[in-house]
């Protein structure tokens, strides 16, 4: 998988509206970012890794593809070290809306 096959993935489970209510980043350091702007509707999706999130989820690309195929559970994922979660934790709290 690569970024933008990742930022599609997302893009189609996001939707119009996925009620996040906030900026969600998944950092894939080197391989990239995708930052989720749930503040307005409809929600948009950008790969500029310098955009300001409220919460960011630092990880591997084949980890967001695990989460994103649906083998890897958010929880089990973070209590697994996984991904790491700064910022504001209850958004993070929200990622199963989304994957």
């Amino acid at each position: 998988m690569d970024i933008q096959t990742a930022t599609e993935q997302l893009r189609a489970k996001v939707g119009t509206d996925c009620g996040l209510g906030a900026v969600l980043k998944f950092d894939c350091g080197a391989d990239g970012a995708v930052v989720i702007d749930a503040t307005k509707v409809p929600n948009t999706l950008s790969n500029d890794a310098s955009l300001v999130a409220d919460c960011t989820v630092a990880l591997t690309l084949a980890t967001l593809g695990d989460l994103l195929s649906g083998e890897l559970e958010p929880t089990t994922g973070f209590m697994m070290g996984k991904f790491k979660v700064s910022g504001d934790m209850s958004v993070a709290l929200k990622l199963q809306r989304i994957v």
